[in-house]
């Protein structure tokens, strides 16, 4: 097989370069795919790729180094196969893994001369940002949604880094983590209004519920007929029956899911219900939360009662409106959020999530934005030239470049902006991290302060919590087991009170950082803590955790968007992006935020159009 490079276009000493670095190429998705076979038909030599994901059908449209063979499979072993078959000589090697797992620790990264993240979550993706830090490694990070695309360079000192600037609600999730391993609530709850649309509405194949109808050789009707169905078929043959519906989506086909071992291998695997072992619990002993019913958590057989009522609700509705007829889910229609509560929540227990309010679910759901092809090509294809700058020795050369979804007034579709520096408020970049915390001492468990804060908000895998009180006292514990007892304690149990100080380290991601506590007994309604002062709101919640964050192109044909449909229709036109060349006092200067990298790039808001 002949051996397809571009070394020969570029500079011997570059080129000699290509074939001796080692690079980590983060993700085989949508842009890694496309970011794998550039780098190998570049030049690269040495690459190692890790992904945690397994091919599912419905990436075959898009990431077209897989095939429909490889269903079932490693992303990050099939993509290896399938680049050495350009250049046979290239050494890769392939992870099957998650790059949060420890073992990919600071020690791992300094093997490598530059790091390219093509991820699809802000988790990972904070968490690479952290690791490049500490190893002092280039980190070149990008993303797309839609027709919009983004890829920028982060070096340690030089420039900002991931987390320097807040970030919008993730708004966007793969179409396979939907469907197959959701991890966070709002994976559950674009499911359950794919799920609603399905069963009621106007039906999408991109929008598909059971992880058996998307391979046309798994998919069965329940009866046993091997026979493709859709999802709504095989409720009107049931009469929308709520039982049979509760069964087949949440015990059959999570039972079915069991059966791809693999997926289950480093995650905890989903518990089936079933629908005759829940009535023998009562509503009110799974009920908490106070204050308003939509502000209440039913617990399961609550939540299996709604599901059952509001199909039924719903199903009358339907044939209230003739042969023909379908729904429109609105979170305004009592009967639809009633479904939509019901389905997600009940999704929510079996994949091990705690469940969620009426109330929060109803302001986490969304809209639908598509995934391009095209896009993920043209955002790898300039990773790679940005790559090139790095192992030039021109990082300071190296641009933040913004893909639009139309030509700027100089008719451009990709927009460089210079590199802004380090942010002085960071706290994760800057040379002694420090926070403010508000919260009450008196109400805020150790476990909160872990789970809530630690982890959630600031982005940590394993804090180490030490009270700066004269005698080092030892609060939580990255060990398994050692400090377990203090979970269910609240801070003011260890005497943690107004203007203590906190230090927190994370020794797998090399940081450390200072949490000073501010006690507050009046804090918001349902506010259990604020971050104070300058430090920029960064980290996303678990709740929130994929928005418009422009992922990496590992979706679906449609993902989820929480923009509202006005916001969706605006577009702003970056016409320069050095405001000293303009005069202030006539134009507004505006912060953009694209792709999962909300830059303050210093651009002018020139025009809007409306699409």
């Amino acid at each position: 097989m002949v051996t397809l490079q571009l070394v020969g276009s570029l500079r011997k000493e570059l080129a000699d370069s290509l074939s001796t670095c080692r690079v980590l190429v983060v993700g085989a998705g949508g842009i890694g795919c496309e970011l794998l076979k550039n780098v190998v038909l570049t030049g690269f030599k040495n690459i190692e790729v890790i992904d945690l994901d397994i091919i599912d059908v419905s990436n075959l449209n898009r990431q077209f180094l897989f095939q429909k063979k490889h269903v079932g499979k490693s992303k990050a072993q099939v993509a290896k196969e399938t680049v050495l078959q350009f250049c046979p000589t290239a050494n890769i090697t392939a992870y099957h893994d998650s790059i949060m797992n420890p073992d990919y620790n600071v020690e791992f990264f300094r093997n490598f001369m530059l790091v390219m993240n093509a991820l699809d979550n802000r988790v990972a993706r904070n968490h690479v940002n952290r690791m490049c830090l500490a190893a002092d490694i280039p980190l070149i990070e990008s993303g797309t949604a839609g027709y919009l695309g983004q890829v920028t360079v982060i070096k340690k000192g030089l420039t900002e880094c991931y987390e320097c600037q807040p970030k919008p609600t993730q708004k966007t999730f793969p179409g396979c983590t939907i469907r197959n391993t959701p991890s966070e609530p709002i994976h559950c709850i674009v499911w359950a209004k794919y799920l609603f649309n399905q069963l009621f509405g106007e039906e999408d194949a991109d929008q598909e519920v059971s992880p058996d109808t998307a391979d046309p050789e798994s998919c069965v009707l329940w009866d046993g007929d091997i026979k493709r169905v859709s999802t709504k078929d095989w409720a009107r043959s049931t009469g929308y029956d709520p039982v049979k519906l509760f069964n087949k989506l949440f015990k059959d086909d999570i039972q079915y899911l069991l059966t791809m071992d693999k997926l289950w291998k480093k995650r905890k695997a989903p518990l089936p219900l079933d629908w005759l072992e829940h009535q023998k619990l009562t509503c009110p002993q799974g009920v908490t939360g106070t204050g308003l019913k939509d502000q209440q958590v039913l617990g399961v057989a609550g939540y299996c009662q709604l599901f059952s009522r509001s199909v039924e609700t719903l199903h009358f509705m339907l044939v209230d409106k003739g042969d023909g007829a379908e729904l429109v889910w609105d979170k305004d229609d009592p009967p639809a959020m009633d479904f939509v509560t019901a389905a997600a929540n009940l999704r929510m227990y079996i994949f091990s999530m705690n469940m969620k309010s009426r109330f929060d679910i109803k302001s986490m759901a969304g809209n639908i934005i598509p995934a391009i092809a095209t896009t993920n090509a043209v955002i790898a294809g300039l990773i790679v030239l940005e790559a090139l700058k790095i192992l030039s020795g021109d990082v300071k050369q190296c641009r933040t470049i913004f893909l639009n979804k139309q030509p700027n007034p100089r008719k451009k579709l990709l927009v460089p902006c210079a590199l802004d520096p380090p942010s002085a408020n960071c706290y994760v970049c800057a040379s002694k991290p420090e926070v403010t915390v508000k919260l009450n001492v008196h109400k805020t468990l150790v476990l909160a302060l872990q789970d809530k804060i630690l982890k959630e908000k600031f982005g940590m895998v394993a804090p180490d919590v030490q009270i700066e009180d004269g005698k080092g006292t030892i609060l939580i514990s990255s060990e398994e087991g050692e400090t377990e007892a203090n979970n269910c304690k609240f801070l003011s149990d260890f005497a943690i009170r107004n203007g203590s100080r906190l230090q927190v380290d994370d020794f797998l991601q090399d940081y450390t950082l200072l949490v000073n506590v501010i006690h507050c007994e009046n804090l918001e309604k349902d506010v259990e803590f604020e971050v104070v002062g300058d430090a920029p709101d960064k980290a996303p919640t678990r709740s929130q955790e994929e928005g418009k964050n422009v992922a990496n192109g590992n979706k679906d044909s449609s993902e989820p968007s929480t923009s509202s449909e006005g916001e969706q229709n605006w577009h702003f036109l970056i016409y320069n992006c050095n405001l000293a060349k303009i005069k202030q006092s006539s134009l507004t200067p505006t912060t953009t935020v694209t792709n999962g990298i909300n830059k303050h790039t210093q651009c002018v808001q020139i025009r809007e159009v409306r699409q």
